[in-house]
C-alpha cells in the first residue's frame, strides 16, 4: 500500500503593498497560502494549498501540535478517507483539547486533499482533469481589476483597464460596494468603456449590500450588461436574500466562496438562489469535495466559476460540462504567487487559459520563490 512518509509545510506571505487592494470591506492580502507537501514511499511527491484571508497562525499552530501524525502513513490514493479523518476532527473532543479550531482543520483538510489528488493523477500518469472527468483541455478565463486603493481615481482605473485589454482578456470582474452606488456606477461606466461591448464584465459585491441597496444597484448595473452579480448581499441572511434578489433582476448571481463547507454551498442551490457557485477548493472541499459541488451544479443546471488560485481550479473547470470561468490576477503586485509560484504556468491568451498535459496539477513548484516568500512551518 502506498503511504505517505514526508510532510514538509510552508506559509508563503507575500511582500507589504504601500497602497493595499481594497475590496468594499477589507484588504486582500497579496499572498497568505499554507503550501502542503507530501511525499510517498514510492517516490511521489504532490503538493496542495490553503488560503486565508485572516491571520494564518491558528492553521500553522494545528501543524505545528501534531496534526501531521494523521497524516504521515496514510494512503494518498485514498483522499476521500484521509480527507474524512481530518475533515471530521471539527466535531470530535480531540480538536478541543489541542486547540484546533474549526476553520484551521477545515483549510488543512483542503490542502492535505489537493495534495493527494496530485500524488493520484501522477501515480496514473494523467492530467487531474481527465482522472475527474476530461470535459475539454481549456477553460475560459478572467481577470479580477479594478480594486479600490488609495488615491485611485478614475484616470488611474481608465489606465489600468486598458492595460488589461492590451494584455488580452476577455472578462473583466469589477469590485464595488466600497463607495455610494452613484460612485460605483460611473466607476463601472469606465469599466465598460473601455473594454467595449464585445467583452464580458462581471461585478463583484464582496457582500456590501443590503437588500434594498441590491436591489436598486442591480437595477442600475442592467444597462451595463453584466455578466453576473457576485455576493451582492451582506452575510447574515445572504442565502435568503440572494433567493429574493433573484426575483428581482434578470442578472445572474453568483456566490460560494464564503461559505465554510461544501455543505453550505449545497444550501445555495437547494435555496435556487444563485446560477453561477463560486466554491474554493483550496479554502475547503479539496477536489475530494469539489468534485461534488460540480457534479451538484451539473444536475441544478448552475455553472462552475470557482474562487482564485486559477490554475489549481482548471483542473476541475475543465472536467466538467458545468465548467464555466477560472479567476486570474494577471498583476504581480495584487498576487506575486501566480506571477512566480510555478516553473511553468499554464497559458493564458484571448481569454483563455489551455491546461498542461503533465500529470496531476501538471504544476511544478517553483523552489526559489518558495524560498522567497515562504517560512517552514513543519
Amino acid at each position: 500500500m502506498t503511504k505517505i512518509t514526508d510532510l514538509d509545510v510552508f506559509i508563503l506571505r507575500g511582500p507589504a503593498d504601500d497602497r493595499p487592494h481594497w475590496v468594499s470591506n477589507f484588504i486582500v492580502p497579496t499572498a497568505n497560502e499554507i503550501l502542503v507537501r507530501l511525499r510517498t514511499d514510492d517516490g511521489v511527491e504532490g503538493f496542495g494549498l490553503a488560503t486565508s484571508y485572516t491571520n494564518a497562525e491558528p492553521i500553522l499552530g494545528v501543524f505545528r501540535s501534531g496534526i501531521g501524525e494523521r497524516i504521515i502513513g496514510a494512503n494518498p490514493l485514498q483522499p476521500e478517507r484521509l480527507y474524512k479523518d481530518i475533515f471530521s476532527l471539527t466535531s470530535q473532543r480531540l480538536a478541543h483539547e489541542k486547540g484546533w479550531g474549526r476553520e484551521a482543520l477545515v483549510r488543512i483538510s483542503a490542502a492535505v486533499d489537493v495534495a493527494c489528488w496530485d500524488i493520484m493523477g501522477k501515480v496514473a500518469n494523467l492530467p487531474l482533469y481527465q482522472i475527474l472527468g476530461g470535459y475539454r483541455d481549456k477553460v475560459p478565463c478572467y481577470v479580477t481589476c479594478a480594486y479600490y486603493r488609495d488615491g485611485k481615481d478614475l484616470a488611474e482605473l481608465r489606465d489600468e483597464m486598458e492595460a488589461l485589454k492590451a494584455q488580452g482578456h476577455k472578462g473583466f470582474k469589477a469590485k464595488v460596494g466600497g463607495m455610494s452606488l452613484a460612485e460605483d456606477m460611473e466607476r463601472l461606466a469606465v469599466v465598460r468603456e473601455v473594454i467595449g461591448d464585445d467583452n464580458e464584465m462581471m461585478v463583484d459585491v464582496n457582500r456590501a449590500w443590503d437588500l434594498e441597496t441590491a436591489t436598486e444597484g442591480a437595477r442600475l448595473l442592467e444597462p451595463l450588461r453584466p455578466l453576473w452579480l457576485e455576493e451582492p448581499v451582506r452575510w447574515e441572511d445572504d442565502r435568503r436574500e440572494l433567493k429574493l434578489l433573484s426575483q428581482r433582476t434578470s442578472i445572474p448571481l453568483s456566490a460560494g466562496e464564503s461559505e465554510l463547507t461544501s455543505y453550505g454551498c449545497r444550501a445555495l442551490l437547494e435555496e435556487q438562489a444563485i446560477q453561477i457557485l463560486q466554491f474554493d477548493v483550496t479554502m475547503f472541499g479539496g477536489f475530494t469535495e469539489g468534485r461534488k459541488m460540480a457534479a451538484l451544479c451539473d444536475l441544478n443546471h448552475v455553472q462552475v466559476t470557482p474562487h482564485h488560485d486559477c490554475f489549481i481550479h482548471a483542473q476541475l473547470v475543465a472536467s466538467t460540462p458545468a465548467g464555466c470561468f477560472v479567476e486570474a490576477f494577471t498583476d504581480p503586485e495584487r498576487d506575486p504567487l501566480q506571477a512566480e509560484l510555478y516553473e511553468n504556468p499554464p497559458k493564458i491568451a484571448d481569454g483563455w487559459l489551455t491546461l498542461n498535459d503533465a500529470p496531476g496539477l501538471g504544476l511544478t513548484l517553483s523552489e526559489r520563490t518558495v524560498e522567497k516568500y515562504g517560512t517552514r512551518v513543519i
